[in-house]
């Protein structure tokens, strides 16, 4: 498959290029800063653009298949520009005939009781809640568009580190995933590989799901 990926420089974006380029894809990475891509693969293109600027990007989504989406508004003071740059994808992404999207979500509206969202919880840290709510509101910019659009967004567990890639993992739908121990988490290889399964079988479009082991 033909990808464009923006966002690739950050952890999961890496992972994300990383997993892309290991299926054999080839991946169009649109940076704001070319340097900080460090993998090198013949099958890897990099694009200066910033999200926020289609036109600087318009010529690599010609003839995409697919594009991913891995952005945070953890460096900027206005977290509606996580909202915001959502519905510009979306809307671009209809103008270049690009069919399927997956966008790296948040996991602060799962919820962990029918109506109770994770970030309700008081022992949620106060330094999360802006990136969270921004997710949220993604989240229903996708929820509303009546774009063309298969979409996926995909929240990950509770706690997202580092660490090896097992290929094993469940997906979940609206809930928080927990395992045995009540825990729930999962590598940022693993999702990456979970993200890329979505892609690839377009089996869960239009939803939010979540990943975990």
């Amino acid at each position: 498959m033909k990808i464009v990926l923006f966002g690739a420089t950050g952890h999961i974006g890496q992972s994300i290029l990383t997993e892309a380029l290991q299926r054999d894809h080839a991946v169009t990475a649109v940076v704001r800063d070319p340097a900080r891509v460090t993998a090198q693969n013949p099958k890897l293109n990099v694009v200066i653009g910033d999200v926020s600027d289609p036109a600087s990007y318009a010529a690599a989504l010609q003839g995409a298949d697919a594009a991913i989406a891995s952005l945070s508004a953890r460096k900027d003071k206005d977290t509606s520009s996580v909202a915001r740059n959502a519905g510009i994808l979306l809307d671009t992404l209809v103008k270049a005939g690009v069919k399927r999207f997956a966008w790296v979500g948040g996991a602060g509206t799962l919820e962990t009781a029918p109506g109770v969202r994770v970030i309700d919880d008081p022992n949620f840290p106060a330094a999360w809640k802006p990136e969270a709510q921004a997710q949220g509101d993604a989240l229903a910019v996708f929820r509303a568009s009546k774009a063309d659009i298969d979409w996926v967004y995909i929240s990950p567990a509770a706690m997202i580190e580092d660490g090896d890639r097992s290929g094993k993992f469940r997906i979940g739908g609206e809930q928080l995933l927990v395992d045995a121990n009540g825990k729930s988490r999962i590598t940022v290889a693993d999702y990456a590989a979970a993200l890329l399964d979505r892609i690839e079988k377009n089996d869960k479009p239009r939803q939010r799901i979540t990943v975990a082991y």
